[in-house]
This record gives C-alpha cells, structure tokens and sequence, in this order.
C-alpha cells in the first residue's frame, strides 16, 4: 500500500510543479509578451554591463523552458531532461531577479526550486504513473 501512496505522491508533486511552470511560460508567452519581459530587465541589465542579446537569449530560453517543460513534467515525459532544463531556468531566474534587487522577494522561486529538487531527489521507480513509464514499460 506504502509503495502506491508514492506512485501518487511523487506524481502530484510533479503534476503539481508542472502546471505552476506552464503557466508562468504561458503568460510570459501569450500574456506579457517576451519584448515586455525584455523590457522589464534591461534597464537593469544595462546598469550592469549585459548585453541586450544575452538578456533576448535568456527571456527565450526561460519562457519556453517553463512552458514546454512544464508540460512534460504534467505527462511525465522526458521527466530528467525537463527537471534539468527547469533547474537551470530558475538559476538563470534567480541571477536576473539578483541584479535587479540583491534582497528580492523569493516567495514564487524558491517553492519551485523545492519542487525541482525533490522531484530530482525521488527514485525514478516512483515514477509509474507517467508516459515515461510507459514508454519504457513498453520498450522492454
């Protein structure tokens, strides 16, 4: 019994991070507009000495991350590679939100941090109510 409360668990918790990151991708992408989330950190970026192509690059990067990977960790596909992706968008998260305040407000990165981190730190045997199960169940 012990062993399907962490089938359920483990996939809560991803379903659970995936739509917080589809979402914040979501509204970045069809709400916001990336030129307005470009807007946002250049003023800043240019006191600093960062060029407006990294911070194009980085805006990309992170809305499509949070979107697309957000998604996958909803159907548990390519599970890994979309926690990886996710890990790396909230580093590049938190040094943008850094130089802009050093004392930032971390309510809505650090749940997600969390998130990512036990998704990662959880046996992928935990793992079986996902398409990569699947997948893999499959291919045996």
């Amino acid at each position: 019994m012990i062993e399907y409360k962490l089938y359920v668990a483990e996939s809560l918790i991803r379903i659970f991070a995936g739509i917080l990151f589809f979402f914040q991708g979501y509204d970045k992408l069809f709400k916001i507009k990336i030129p307005s989330v470009i807007d946002t950190f250049m003023g800043d970026a240019y006191k600093h000495h960062i060029s407006r192509p990294l911070v194009i690059l980085v805006a990309y990067y992170t809305t499509l991350t949070e979107l697309i990977g957000g998604l996958l960790l909803v159907f548990g596909f390519f599970t890994n590679y979309a926690l990886y992706a996710l890990g790396l968008d909230l580093i590049l998260v938190c040094f943008a939100f850094s130089i802009i305040e050093p004392m930032w407000d971390m309510k809505h990165v650090f749940p997600r941090f969390i998130l990512i981190v036990l998704l990662l730190i959880l046996p992928l045997e935990n793992n079986k109510l996902s398409l990569d199960y699947l997948i893999n169940l499959k291919l045996k």
